[in-house]
């Protein structure tokens, strides 16, 4: 097994925006016309089935003028495709999902989802906070992930699209009543996607609460670059900006710690095949069952929305960068996918047919000090952006 030796702290930044506005919104849903068009750019909005009470679901299909193409529902802010070119210019749906609301009300592993009030874990679903002591739903195991049993992604958020000159998008807002999953405070979230004409998807997430809270919103897309459904992604080849990871102990929470990835499979400084080391002998792959974990972005003061990651798929050609605001990333090497998830067009996902990285805070930092806040206050908003950008090699 590989030694660690662990280090200090860091601190993050987050950056203020400006987001576009549509309307014309009535009932949470556009009153608009079903295909809108400028210049190449177009929103398309179809029925996409029923929640069981009844509530209309409604996917909302993105195309730029440079014609990379996006569908998002309202459940649960799911991004269920996006189609991104290869180096020959041909279309491919680089995320994992399903083709009904049904599947995903069934059996999701939070594909394409927005998660919250608090992505990733909190230890025992606990927390204390000024002197009072908080009991979160607990939904794996002993510990709170991805916002409990009924977290952001499994509700219906009021949607709204807009068009800019260089961009189209979908404008996102759910209330998020005081003691659901047992977080205080009435917090208000908003997640704007945008799709770019330079292939680019944006992803900006607010909130304003009137009770101290947690925050922790995320996107957990699955991605294969080489197209959904065409095997594992274990010859993708990954860079992460972190000389840093947050260790886990055997009930993936983190110790505390904030380790050297130099010398430890952890190691994605340079390019590295997600593959490569993945079976090695080290305690920390072993709990995960492969690659689980968050990693430390390095700071950058000079840039507001730096270059976070960055993955190339030889074989198809397409290179994604990741740039945010967030101080950690959540890599996950899609360790629990079995072969029972039958996804877009009858594809089955097999062990590791897909990764996650998803920007973020660290895990547990409610219960850890010494990690970046994560607490929202009354009169102060949360603001984080990340950017997904897309180019061929």
């Amino acid at each position: 097994m590989v030694k660690q030796r662990c280090l200090g702290l860091v601190r993050c930044g987050l950056l203020l925006l400006a987001l576009p506005v549509w309307p014309g919104w009535i009932g949470g849903v556009v009153s608009a016309r079903d295909d809108t068009a400028t210049g190449g750019q177009a929103i398309v909005q179809t029925p996409f089935g029923k929640m069981p009470d009844g509530r209309e679901v409604t996917l909302f299909r993105l195309r730029t003028a440079g014609g990379m193409q996006a569908e998002i529902i309202n459940y649960g802010g799911i991004l269920v495709r996006l189609l991104v070119p290869d180096r020959q210019g041909i279309l491919a749906d680089v995320v994992l999902g399903y083709d009904t609301l049904r599947e995903y009300l069934q059996d999701s592993p939070y594909f394409g989802a927005v998660v919250g009030r608090y992505g990733n874990r909190i230890a025992k679903g606990r927390f204390t906070l000024a002197g009072v002591e908080y009991a979160l739903a607990t939904n794996d195991r002993a510990n709170h992930l991805h916002g409990g049993i009924q977290g952001f992604d499994k509700v219906v958020w009021q949607a709204r699209p807009f068009q800019t000159g260089r961009s189209v998008g979908l404008k996102l807002t759910y209330r998020s009543r005081d003691g659901e999953e047992g977080y205080p405070g009435n917090l208000t979230a908003t997640v704007t996607y945008s799709l770019t004409d330079t292939n680019e998807l944006r992803i900006d997430y607010e909130a304003v609460t009137d009770k101290a809270t947690p925050v922790n919103l995320t996107n957990h897309s699955y991605w294969n670059l080489a197209g959904q459904g065409t095997g594992d992604i274990l010859a993708h080849r990954l860079m992460l900006r972190a000389d840093r990871f947050t260790p886990v102990d055997e009930g993936l929470i983190p110790t505390g710690a904030l380790c050297p990835v130099r010398g430890t499979p952890m190691d994605f400084t340079q390019p590295t095949a997600i593959g490569a080391r993945i079976a090695a002998d080290d305690v920390q792959l072993q709990r995960g069952r492969g690659y689980d974990h968050n990693w430390v972005l390095n700071q950058d003061e000079t840039d507001p929305l730096p270059l976070a990651a960055e993955v190339f798929e030889p074989r198809r050609g397409r290179l994604m960068q990741v740039l945010t605001t967030q101080p950690g990333i959540q890599f996950y090497s899609g360790n629990f996918l079995d072969g029972s998830n039958v996804g877009k067009g009858g594809k089955r996902y097999d062990h590791r047919d897909g990764f996650c990285l998803e920007t973020q805070h660290f895990p547990d930092s409610p219960n850890r000090p010494n990690f970046p806040s994560t607490i929202l206050y009354p009169g102060a908003r949360y603001r984080t952006s990340t950017i997904y950008r897309f180019r061929t090699r």
